[in-house]
This record gives C-alpha cells, structure tokens and sequence, in this order.
C-alpha cells in the first residue's frame, strides 16, 4: 500500500481541562494486578476520520465531543482523576474530578487527501493527536486521556485520543467512547454501565501461578537481536485480501484448510517471513506473541461493562531454522498450541499471580513478533453522531503490529523494521504469494 506524501500543519488552540458534568465521588481506587504491570506504563493512542454531515452542518463537532466527554466522565469518574503510585510501584487512581485534557484544532485539508485506505501509520499523525507518541513510562500525577478534535476544510474532523494504558484496553476505550458518543446525542446515560471490580483480576493471597508464563520470562540471549533501541525504522502497510488469504490456506494440508481461521494463517505467514527478513541465526530462539482478550472466559467471569485491562498474552516459540525452514502448517500448528494454553481455566488469574511474584515486568520482546488482533473488535463502531467513522483504530504503529479489517474482507497488516529487512520482508510477502499461487 503506497504512502501518501500529504503534510499539513492543524491549527491547536489553547489546552483545557474537561472536568465531569456533575458531581463525582472522591476516593482512591487501586487497579487490578494486570492493569499495573510495567509493560502498560504508556499512552496507548486511537484516531477516528468522519466525513461531514449535512443535517448537521452547523454543529461544531469539538464543542459536542467536549459535551459528551464531561456528561460520559460523570460514570466513568476514575478517567477524571490522576493515578499514584502506592509502595511496592503499585498503582491506584485518586478519583479527583480534575479532568481530561482537551484541545480544539483546525487543519487546511480535506479527508481524501489522506488516501483511499487509511491505516497506520495515519499520514500526520502527529497533527493530529495532544502528544507526541512514545514509549514514555510516565503516567503518574498526569491526565489520563488526552484529547484532540481537529476540524477539516471538507467539514468532516478527525477525534485523536491517547490513554494511559494502565487505565483500560481496547474494549474498554470503545465502550468509553461509545458512551460519549450516547450522552452527545441525548442520551441521560450509557447504555451500558461502567463497572470497576478491578478485584477480579488481583493476585490471590499468597500468588500462586498454575501455568508457565513465557511471556515474562527473558529470552535467552537477548542482547542478540536484530531490532535495537534508536535504530531507523520504516513502516509500511501489507495489504491480504480474499484471493492472498486464499491462495495462503491452499499452502496448508487439507486437514487445517477448514478449520485455520484467517488471524492463524496471516500471523504464521507474517511471522516466517518477518524471521527470515531479519536474518536470525538458525538456532535462535524466536517467539509469536499474541494478545488474548480474557472477557467471557472460564473461571473469574468478568461482568458486562468492564472497562478495565483484561489482556493477557499468549506465545509460540521455536528456532528461526524449525519456523523458516518447516512449512507453513507447522507454524499455523506452534500458534494453536499456544493458543489452547492460555484457553484454561483462570489463566488470567495466574498471570496476576506471575506478574505480582515477579515484580510486574515488562512482557519480553527480543526476537519477539507481537500482534493485536482488531479484526473482530468494535472500535470503527464509535458513533459521535455523524455516523461511523471512515476509520477508526491506531494512529501509529511500532514493532508490535495488528490485524486491521479492510474493505473486500480483507485483512491489512501494518510493518515496522529497519529499511534492509523491510525490503526483504516485501520480497518474502510476495515470493511466499506466488508460492501459493503456484
């Protein structure tokens, strides 16, 4: 997919805080043992495109979104407040009402002049969001969420936000924001219910994993990898539609061709050729990391309307000769393993446990190809009352990637690695297409 060579300055004005439309309780709310862990210490952002509507040509799309964001924060005052950190580097909200921060903008530019398919990296993304993105691990005494409204010369806008990760994940930023986008429209409250019980997911007393947590554990060697901090990175966006992800599940025997769901095949796909674009040493240890979403699982049922982090992290490991060398199937089969791993009963309790014994690390990423799967989530859904928007998901990606639903039911798949093992990577994609095609 090419990148659009658009450049454009917005025009911010002067940064506010939106406090909560009402009153709000004061009280200090500690978050679970998987909200806090180290690796969730950032501000995780999403942007959202909407085309102008002319039945609401007169509404001012910043002064609604600021409407519904203090009316939404009344039921979700935790967002309003700032987090502390208690001793042992645990984390807990101070439910102060102080509010989120919020900027207004205006750009000289039109919503097709970003492209025909828009992914990330999102051309200027930094014009559009409060912050500059990074990995920053500084979340404390700070506003939780950080929003931008950027109106458009067409008369659409662009809704950029960036959250502290420790705060929620993707399912329960869209629920948030699917409830501002009620209460804008009219609505007296959301239609679902906010609910804390962060409790769910502490470590028991004493901690006392049931499962290995690989995740967590350091990968031997680590120093030697092929991505290093500060090295020059390119991004670029992969497009699978029908015809790839078909032509890929004929390269599997006929025994998984059925039952291989497209997130299986396009993650071993991905990962052999990501392995052999880097060009790691036969024996070396590499890993497929894969977020898992513990709502509706066994054991601790999580209820309707929680919002907070319910992540949990499967992973497949074996050498870069077994994966690059073996066929494509065999990839596909380290990935179903992993995956009825972190299937069994209160998985996500154990990893409570694990992170508290271990002191909440940060999960290993050397030789590590991370994926969010966001084909099945609900984040293009986000209603602000211009109807859904053009799109709707991350506004920049990392070394860690997704799966983003595309137009056609395909599946795009955004990359980032240094300029040589990018080339490599393309040349795999195709070379491994043409394999299948043949």
């Amino acid at each position: 997919m090419a990148a659009t060579s658009l450049a454009f300055v917005a025009r911010r004005g002067e940064p506010e805080l939106v406090a909560p439309a009402g009153p709000t309780p004061r009280e200090l709310k500690r978050l679970s043992d998987l909200d806090d862990q180290e690796s969730l210490r950032f501000y995780r952002s999403g942007i959202y495109f909407y085309r102008g509507c002319p039945s609401r040509a007169r509404a001012d799309p910043a002064r609604v979104v600021r409407d519904g964001l203090a009316a939404a924060l009344v039921h979700y005052y935790p967002i309003a407040g700032r987090l502390r950190e208690l001793p042992g580097r645990k984390l807990a909200v101070d439910c102060t009402g102080e509010g989120v921060w919020f900027v207004e903008a205006d750009a000289d530019v039109a919503l097709d002049e970003f492209g025909d398919t828009l992914c990330p990296p999102v051309p200027c993304a930094g014009q559009l969001l409060c912050l500059p993105e990074s990995n920053c691990a500084v979340v404390v005494d700070r506003p939780l969420l950080y929003v931008q409204v950027t109106r458009l010369r067409c008369g659409g806008f662009v809704f950029g936000i960036q959250v502290c990760h420790n705060l929620m994940d993707a399912p329960g930023v869209t629920q948030f924001l699917q409830a501002v986008g009620e209460l804008a429209g009219g609505m007296e409250a959301p239609s679902v219910r906010p609910v804390w019980a962060r409790e769910l997911l502490d470590a028991r007393d004493p901690p006392c994993p049931s499962y290995q947590h690989p995740e967590y554990e350091l990968a031997a060697d680590a120093a030697n990898d092929r991505l290093r901090p500060g090295a020059e990175l390119v991004h670029r966006a992969f497009l699978f539609g029908p015809k790839e992800l078909s032509s890929l599940r004929d390269q599997l025997p006929p025994r998984m061709r059925l039952r291989c769901s497209r997130f299986l095949l396009l993650s071993a796909f991905a990962w052999r050729c990501r392995t052999a674009a880097l060009g790691y040493a036969p024996g070396d240890e590499v890993r497929f990391m894969f977020v898992v979403n513990a709502r509706g699982k066994r054991g601790r049922p999580l209820p309707e309307g929680f919002y907070g982090n319910a992540l949990t992290f499967g992973v497949a490991r074996t050498t870069a000769g077994e994966l690059c060398s073996g066929p494509l199937g065999r990839a596909v089969e380290l990935i179903v393993a992993a995956m009825a791993r972190v299937a069994a009963d209160n998985y996500a309790q154990s990893v409570a446990d694990a992170l508290v014994l271990l002191g909440r690390p940060r999960f290993t990423t050397a030789r590590t190809y991370l994926v969010t799967d966001l084909t099945k989530a609900n984040l293009h859904n986000v209603d602000l009352g211009w109807g859904l928007p053009v799109y709707g998901g991350p506004a920049t990606t990392t070394l860690a990637t997704f799966h983003i639903p595309a137009a056609g039911g395909g599946i795009t798949v955004p990359m980032c690695l240094p300029p040589r093992a990018m080339e490599r990577f393309t040349a795999n994609v195709r070379a491994g297409l043409s394999e299948a095609s043949s």
